[in-house]
């Protein structure tokens, strides 16, 4: 029987209501940028670090407490539940983020050891720096970058080829410093999310050769002072699909801690772009499908425009019945209003894709989660054209069907309120989708 709780509902084990002060941090990724090891990428999707921490201490049970994030992204849940004290797993298929967040779990190393190594790759790239051009460089950089931090920059990137030796863990972790300096070294605006702006420009912009090094001892400081409260052989990254897990025994997770993408449009291959095209991963926008997009959630309409779904087929998924008729409303609604449009996005076949795939990863979850286990997912509704997604509603439905026992939301704020420039006025939410196992 389905079981839908309030937003009241007393967890039995702790025998008091959740924290507000929690339930209202659980979103926010804004104090991550200044926590030793999550402040060394910023990526703007995710949520609050000490929530995650606090969270995986009052539910662990036992040394073998096992904690998983089916989207990890930078790797926020890996960390956090490391110094928490439990053991995590997180999946990601965005392959450039999958690398960052693993890099962030290999700290189990000598911190002057880095700051060695680090100097020692600036000093080649200084020598390197008076010997190069950049005349070859993808436009995109040259757009990004004056010409001498551009030519630092390569510096650096050459001087790291030269220097890295396979998958060790410092090379992974020289990767990451210059990685993590690019946009602070750009003298473009760089958007709220991680968009670049080039028509647009910033004041301040920092010098690559002195941004490393600096970036080099905050990783070195760091790496101190968590290697007593993070035992990294705890950590486990690996690059698989939530929609199909395969690698996890079954039944063997207490906790599901994450925030799948929002159906909202935000394209999350494009925002990797310029890292991936500096280090020569992808030379244009267009490589980015093939590359990132069409192993993600299908949560824009760049990707189900590119794969050119067939909304009727897409409404005939199995995976949708719980939801069929609901779904289908807006679905066709969405394909009507989109021809009035100009751009005539895939808004249409992007919503129906989306549950689809979060649909597979609820089947997904609930082989590898225990009896009696909890899952929180940090989640947004949404309004392409201004057509309202019950995003909670709808995925809280599709849990039950995967054999969950129950679900309930908290929000913990309001959403599309505060921009000039929004596109329409209704009314959305962010919170907490709990389901338990």
């Amino acid at each position: 029987m389905q079981t839908v709780l309030t937003q009241d509902f007393l967890f039995p084990e702790l025998g008091v209501k959740r924290s507000p002060l929690k339930q209202a941090r659980a979103g926010s990724f804004i104090d991550n940028m200044s926590l030793p090891v999550h402040r060394w990428f910023r990526y703007s999707a995710g949520f609050s670090a000490e929530w995650v921490k606090q969270m995986v201490q009052e539910k662990r049970k036992s040394l073998e407490f096992s904690v998983l994030d089916p989207f990890a992204g930078s790797g926020t849940t890996l960390v956090a539940a490391g110094a928490g004290g439990a053991s995590a797993i997180g999946l990601e298929t965005h392959p450039f983020m999958s690398r960052i967040a693993k890099t962030k779990i290999q700290i189990d190393i000598e911190s002057d050891e880095l700051l060695h190594a680090g100097k020692q790759l600036l000093d080649k790239a200084g020598v390197l720096y008076k010997n190069i051009a950049a005349d070859d460089c993808p436009d995109l950089l040259a757009r990004c970058f004056s010409a001498d931090n551009l030519l630092q920059l390569e510096a650096l990137r050459l001087a790291y080829t030269l220097t890295a030796t396979g998958d060790d863990k410092i090379s992974a972790l020289l990767w990451l410093a210059i990685t993590s300096i690019l946009r602070e070294c750009s003298h473009v605006g760089t958007a709220q999310w991680q968009y670049i702006l080039p028509n647009k420009s910033k004041k301040r912009v920092l010098n690559p050769f002195t941004a490393f090094l600096s970036k080099i001892r905050l990783f070195s400081n760091d790496i101190a002072l968590c290697s007593k409260s993070i035992n990294p052989h705890k950590l486990q990254l690996r690059e698989e699909d939530a929609r199909n897990i395969t690698s996890i025994a079954e039944q063997s997770i207490d906790l599901v801690i994450t925030s799948p993408p929002y159906p909202n449009n935000y394209d999350y291959a494009d925002s990797t772009r310029l890292e991936m095209t500096f280090w020569r991963e992808i030379t244009s926008w267009g490589d980015l499908h093939d590359a990132v997009r069409r192993n993600l959630i299908c949560s824009c309409s760049q990707h189900s425009a590119k794969e050119k779904y067939d909304l009727d087929a897409l409404l005939l998924n199995l995976y949708l019945e719980p939801i069929h008729h609901e779904i289908e409303a807006v679905c066709r609604n969405l394909a009507s209003i989109r021809q009035s449009k100009g751009g005539k996005k895939t808004y249409h076949t992007m919503v129906a894709a989306y549950f689809i795939d979060l649909a597979r990863v609820l089947h997904s979850l609930r082989k590898v989660c225990k009896k009696g286990s909890e899952l929180c997912f940090v989640i947004g509704d949404s309004a392409p054209y201004g057509i309202y997604v019950p995003v909670d509603k709808w995925l809280g439905e599709l849990a039950m069907e995967a054999g969950f026992v129950s679900h309930t939301f908290e929000k913990n704020r309001d959403r599309n309120t505060k921009w000039k420039n929004r596109k329409h006025t209704v009314p959305l939410k962010e919170g907490n989708l709990w389901i338990k196992g």
